[in-house]
């Protein structure tokens, strides 16, 4: 069973930073992406910011210049630093790998389907 496990999150005051982090655990065959989303209260979950195994990264527009993704493949792990934090990034943060397990490779799998985490809650406030 694949498990996503998020930590970072907490209070921190406008223009502070703070890093996420999430470790996947489980059964993986190979991680094609790994990223960050993000939900508001009343908002739809938003792409803050993706990588691929590779290194590729994408960042929304609200979060180029100060935010940074970063992973580590041994690791099965992501980073998601956030810098000059605004009261507007206030909402829960979830992680989301694209993976293919070790169950699916062996059943002729090869396109990788999304995991998530639960979510970790960040404040911006002063």
């Amino acid at each position: 069973q694949v498990q996503l496990v998020e930590s970072g999150g907490g209070l921190v005051q406008p223009g502070g930073s703070l890093t996420l982090s999430c470790a996947a655990s489980g059964s993986i065959f190979s991680i094609n992406s790994m990223g960050w989303y993000r939900q508001a209260p009343g908002k739809e979950r938003e792409l803050v910011a993706s990588i691929t195994s590779g290194g590729i990264t994408n960042y929304a527009d609200s979060a180029k210049g100060r935010f940074t993704i970063s992973r580590d493949n041994a690791k099965k792990t992501v980073y998601l630093r956030m810098s000059s934090l605004k009261p507007e990034d206030m909402a829960v943060y979830y992680c989301n790998f694209v993976l293919i397990t070790t169950a699916q490779y062996m059943g002729g799998g090869i396109h990788g389907l999304d995991y998530w985490g639960k979510g970790t809650l960040v404040t911006v406030s002063s």
